[in-house]
């Protein structure tokens, strides 16, 4: 099976797969501001008008993906699908990314719909440290991916596993014992925020795994 360095001069190699790439690029930068965006008017305004480009950021990462995968397909085509996987890889990569996009546009539909500043109550401290986590992600993903480097894939793979059990355990949290602290609405935005934040990350973590594992593994472990 074809390592991820590989399969980046493979892309390279190739007019198609090489102006793919690029738009994938382009893609997770483009996700990592919507992220930041989304995230901040949530958290930190009282009018989360500011953030409407989102959407429109959406709509364009939605049609970057139509390219890359018009791509891969011209570059099957014309290639007889002699080495079909680095179109697959990719393929695979620019639907994570696009999922990342959904997820971050999801938080800013709260951050609309909420009245104000979120206060995520006794959980406050956790909230913030997962939003650290996975806005560190995202400025790790891109070199990661640019440089094709296994050892960085790893790491934001390893240190980062916790944040989805950590999420859960909010959302449990917030389900089954009422948090006095805080009123219904702040509560009911905290177990979706923590929803979605969870599964931006774990996107994320499928990024870093295509850089990891074999294509087989990908979205999988380390093994």
């Amino acid at each position: 099976m074809l390592k991820f360095k590989e399969l980046y001069e493979l892309w390279r190699s190739d007019n198609f797969l090489e102006q793919a790439l690029q738009e994938s690029h382009i893609m997770l930068e483009t996700t990592r501001e919507m992220f930041d965006k989304s995230v901040f008017s949530l958290r930190n305004t009282d009018n989360a008008e500011i953030g409407r480009d989102v959407y429109t950021m959406d709509k364009k990462v939605n049609t970057y993906l139509k390219e890359v995968r018009r791509k891969v397909f011209k570059h099957l085509a014309l290639t007889g699908g002699a080495n079909i996987i680095p179109g697959l890889v990719l393929t695979s990569i620019v639907i994570d990314v696009e999922r990342l996009g959904d997820y971050t546009k999801n938080i800013m539909d709260i951050a609309l719909a909420h009245p104000g500043r979120l206060y995520c109550g006794k959980h406050e401290s956790q909230v913030k440290k997962i939003e650290e986590a996975v806005a560190e992600m995202f400025k790790k993903m891109l070199p990661c991916l640019r440089a094709s480097d296994r050892e960085i894939g790893k790491l934001i793979m390893s240190s980062n596993e916790w944040i989805t059990k950590e999420c859960d355990h909010i959302v449990t949290d917030l389900i089954q014992n009422h948090d006095p602290t805080i009123p219904s609405e702040d509560s009911v935005t905290t177990a979706l925020y923590c929803r979605y934040i969870k599964r931006v990350a774990a996107h994320l973590l499928n990024v870093a795994s295509s850089v990891v594992n074999p294509f087989d593994k990908v979205g999988f472990r380390e093994e």
